[in-house]
């Protein structure tokens, strides 16, 4: 009776397979709506202030670190729980790619989240105006404060469980 049941057990790893190939679709989403976002900005830095040029920048910033956050979990997610990518196979593979366990994944994660929440912090900094709305702001930044207090604190945790 064991046998059967850890082997049922064992292929349902690939229940999450529909679940990374749904994170390439909205990564494909994703960049859509970069390409709107690209064509916006270059088609207004004509006329743009030098403040629009940055935020349209940082727009552009956050949409490509929210992509590699999906990436990262599509890849280190198939690797560590559906199945083994041989790199051998796939000559453009990048190294980092078959080296990211658990304890890396929740890194990048929080590294990326982080940044994200960074980029959406500065850009409304560069929005100020005496008609801002502060307590968005104030919600924005203590929002950024727990992800940077969580980050710091995942990495101490593992540091000290002697996980990295």
């Amino acid at each position: 009776m064991e046998k059967p049941i850890e082997r049922v057990i064992f292929l349902s790893r690939w229940l999450m397979a529909p679940f990374y190939l749904g994170l390439l679709i909205a990564a494909a989403v994703l960049l859509l709506h970069f390409g709107v976002e690209l064509v916006h900005f270059v088609a207004d830095s004509f006329s743009a202030s030098e403040s629009d040029i940055i935020l349209g920048i940082l727009t552009l910033v956050d949409l490509t670190l929210t992509a590699s956050l999906v990436l990262i979990v599509v890849f280190s997610g198939y690797e560590n729980f559906v199945s083994r990518i041989d790199p051998l196979e796939h000559p453009g593979w990048p190294e980092w790619m078959s080296k990211i366990d658990f304890v890396g994944l929740k890194q990048k994660l929080m590294g990326s989240i982080v940044a994200i929440s960074a980029v959406q912090l500065l850009k409304a900094f560069m929005n100020l105006n005496a008609s801002s709305d502060w307590t968005q702001l104030a919600w924005l930044v203590g929002i950024h404060l727990v992800f940077v207090v969580s980050a710091v604190l995942l990495a101490v945790t593992d540091r000290v469980s002697g996980d990295h």
